[in-house]
């Protein structure tokens, strides 16, 4: 049976909601007696249809599940660190609360914070970091339900697609240079030593800065033209192909590698991966090139692919995504290039004389 009490304390009027069946009592307190009204119904329905939550759940906090979570159930935490950090912050909004407690409005309540100075997709990645913790109670038992699963998602913007231009011709047939010829210019100028491969690397195989970065030589095949990524965004190894001037450039830094390490963009010391930002960003500036950032060479990797003509399963295989979500930004250019390609057959049987805007 349920009862609410008014108490009135330094903090103001609040609703204390209790509710005893089988010897035990279950209350929790709120600013609002509609509030106090909703949970006992609540919590009537569910011991009624056996799903009260169980002792473990009465006794264990957020932030002893997430400590649990970590512990237990990530397998590398060096790769889980944007994890690590999502889950730290949740700890400090809800650490103290019990499992039996937490509502998706409470919850909802989190998000509303999480929206202040965040993208919709950074808030989205927090909830989404948050939910197998929950999952974990759920596998375990030690609750009914996952209340992330009612937490609604925001829209999320449609992804941002740079690529770099091509070269063009202009008036009277003489080429204009496109941003990736004054990009590989200015970095093959550049006093780094690194920079240009690199960046090579990153256009001709859409690899990840930080998968460039730890790369070591001993996944490096460079008889096969194959590299195998260890260090992935998804923890996931992956296997990419490398040819033509990725490869050449791998061969040569092979043949000068240094023997105090097996990195293949190490620093000066040998036991990190080398700094290149400010080289990076001098290289931009020469080649006259604005509103670029390194992983927009991931972008230009997979334009190209899709401009090429490869389908979106290839692009994801190559890129190391899971799905085709996260590639169907690039399926309009891959339709521009076939309008292209219909284009030229148009040219080449009918001599293009035929002038749609008449029709």
């Amino acid at each position: 049976m349920a009862s609410i009490i008014r108490r009135e304390g330094k903090n103001g009027i609040t609703y204390q909601a209790k509710v005893r069946k089988g010897g035990r009592m279950l209350s929790k307190s709120f600013t609002r007696k509609t509030d106090a009204a909703e949970w006992a119904n609540q919590i009537e329905t569910d011991i009624s249809r056996g799903q009260l939550a169980s002792p473990k759940a009465m006794k264990m906090s957020v932030g002893e599940l997430i400590d649990y979570h970590i512990a237990e159930e990530m397998d590398d935490l060096k790769t889980g660190k944007d994890r690590i950090r999502h889950l730290n912050w949740w700890r400090g909004q809800i650490g103290e609360v019990k499992l039996a407690d937490v509502s998706p409005g409470d919850l909802t309540d989190s998000v509303r914070k999480l929206k202040k100075g965040r993208s919709p997709s950074t808030v989205n990645r927090y909830v989404g970091s948050l939910s197998p913790v929950f999952s974990t109670a759920v596998r375990l038992e030690w609750l009914a339900a996952n209340p992330v699963s009612k937490v609604k998602r925001l829209k999320e913007p449609r992804g941002r697609i740079r690529f770099l231009s091509e070269d063009r011709k202009g008036k009277g047939g003489q080429v204009v240079e496109g941003e990736r010829t004054r990009l590989l210019r200015a970095c093959s100028e550049s006093r780094s030593p690194v920079l240009y491969d690199i960046v090579v690397l990153a256009l001709s195989t859409g690899m990840r800065q930080g998968e460039i970065m730890n790369l070591t030589w001993k996944d490096v095949d460079l008889k096969h033209g194959h590299v195998t990524l260890r260090d992935t965004k998804n923890s996931e190894v992956r296997g990419v192909p490398v040819t033509g001037l990725a490869l050449v450039q791998l061969k040569k830094r092979a043949k000068v590698r240094r023997i105090d390490t097996n990195l293949v963009f190490p620093d000066r010391a040998g036991d990190a991966p080398a700094k290149f930002r400010d080289a990076w960003l001098a290289a931009l500036e020469r080649a006259e090139i604005e509103d670029f950032r390194f992983h927009d060479l991931r972008h230009s990797a997979a334009s190209y692919l899709a401009m090429s003509g490869a389908t979106l399963a290839e692009i994801a295989e190559i890129l190391g995504h899971k799905t085709l979500a996260m590639v169907k930004r690039y399926s309009h250019l891959s339709t521009e290039h076939i309008s292209g390609v219909i284009s030229k057959l148009d040219d080449r049987m009918f001599g293009g004389g035929v002038d749609d805007k008449a029709i």
